[in-house]
């Protein structure tokens, strides 16, 4: 006796027309990705703005980037480490997403060194011309008392001190350009948006999840989100912006690491 075979009717088969639609599960997509990683960013940078605004003005208060998180040596050690790999599991979750059927989700976000003095020389050139303008607008929003004073590093001094912050750095730029440029810019595309909304939306998220620092560095990484994604847009590289991300950032933690403690600041 044969088995009867399923059909579209069968009630144990889902008919194909309530399977979701590619812009729905490319929508979901994005929501689960960005809650898992940089728009819970978002969000808790805009609850700690909210409070920090409750305590008194933002010039009278400090952010610190890279704290300590425990005073014995090695556990402090173990839960940078551990602090900064799990930050960059979005990424690989992201990649994994991105890559199938013979498509390298590496070559789709331009995340490799083809023509690497290329590469390198474009991320040098951002880094320089977001350096000069990241002091700029902290410098401004200082003096218009509209952004909190930063300590980059707050690590104590042990011999892991400098690696740990230049992983930490690498770690956000990794994080923050392959999600919220190359990652974003796809799925939005494949969703049918524009140009210059893409740009706008990649942004303004930027600028959102760094909100705890003050409106002046929400103004500072927006304007640094429309250069990126500018330029994302004219090449479909990530890797120049990860090198020029990664290069502010060492330049900020390890100087200031080893910078501050000389003249009186943090250490």
């Amino acid at each position: 006796m044969h088995a009867e075979s399923a059909s579209a009717s069968s009630p144990f088969v889902p008919a194909l027309a309530d399977a979701p639609a590619p812009k729905r599960r490319i929508t979901a997509e994005l929501l689960i990705v960005f809650g898992l990683s940089l728009g819970q960013s978002a969000v808790y940078s805009v609850v700690n703005l909210a409070e920090k605004l409750s305590r008194g003005p933002l010039a009278g208060q400090t952010t610190t980037l890279n704290p300590v998180l425990d005073e014995r040596q090695y556990f402090d050690l173990a839960y940078q480490l551990l602090n900064i790999f799990f930050a960059l599991v979005p990424v690989a979750l992201v990649l994994f997403l991105l890559s199938g059927h013979g498509v390298s989700a590496f070559r789709r976000l331009g995340f490799t060194f083809e023509k690497p003095l290329r590469t390198v020389g474009f991320g040098v050139g951002l880094a320089a011309v977001i350096g000069v303008g990241t002091l700029g607008v902290y410098a401004g929003g200082r003096a218009l008392g509209i952004t909190t004073a930063l300590v980059p590093a707050a690590l104590d001094a042990y011999w892991w001190s400098i690696p740990v912050l230049i992983l930490s750095a690498v770690r956000h730029a990794v994080l923050e350009e392959v999600i919220v440029v190359g990652y974003l810019f796809i799925r939005l595309r494949e969703l049918g948006w524009s140009t210059p909304a893409i740009l706008l939306t990649s942004s303004l998220v930027r600028g959102s999840y760094h909100l705890y620092q003050g409106f002046g560095p929400f103004i500072g990484n927006v304007l640094m989100g429309l250069l990126f994604a500018w330029f994302y847009t004219r090449t479909r590289r990530v890797m120049p912006l990860v090198i020029a991300h990664a290069l502010i950032d060492i330049t900020g933690f390890v100087g200031f690491a080893l910078i501050g403690p000389a003249i009186g600041i943090g250490g």
